[in-house]
């Protein structure tokens, strides 16, 4: 499958600083489903990961959290997907990221695609809408009220 990574943290201005590639089609195991990438989003957090986590000598690492696609196969333990269910997610940042046709990522972290979002919309979502939560819940110290109004 083809991939985007990087081998170095070198300047983005450099050619190497970002490389494509061809690598294995993950295969499931657990929990986890394979997802057919249909788009990803970049954050912040692609930046400074390629910028400060060089990989083991020989390795590329995959950047990439975002992604919205289709479940093209899953694990043995899986429960909450089956193959042509259409997602969305963050992946995690121990795991290779989401720029590749092919992504492997544990079910418990994962949400069906809004029907009413494009593969690109729903891709944008997941750490942006994880911050806003954070700020508003974890931080302010929000409260949801029942009318769906909120306390801070």
């Amino acid at each position: 499958m083809k991939a985007v990574g990087y081998r170095k943290s070198l300047p983005i201005e450099d050619q190497d600083s970002l490389i494509d590639f061809e690598t294995a089609k993950p295969e499931p195991k657990g929990r986890d489903i394979r997802v057919a990438v249909k788009a990803i989003s970049a954050n912040p957090v692609d930046y400074k990961v390629r910028k400060r986590a060089t990989p083991p000598e020989g390795e590329v690492k995959i950047l990439g959290y975002d992604a919205a696609g289709v479940v093209d196969a899953v694990g043995p333990d899986v429960t909450l997907f089956k193959p042509g269910d259409e997602v969305f997610y963050a992946g995690s940042i121990l795991r290779q990221g989401t720029n590749s046709e092919f992504h492997l990522v544990d079910e418990r972290i994962v949400g069906n695609k809004p029907k009413s979002l494009s593969f690109a919309q729903a891709a944008a979502l997941p750490l942006t809408s994880i911050t806003a939560w954070e700020l508003l819940f974890d931080r302010l110290q929000c409260r949801a009220r029942a009318s769906i109004r909120t306390r801070c």
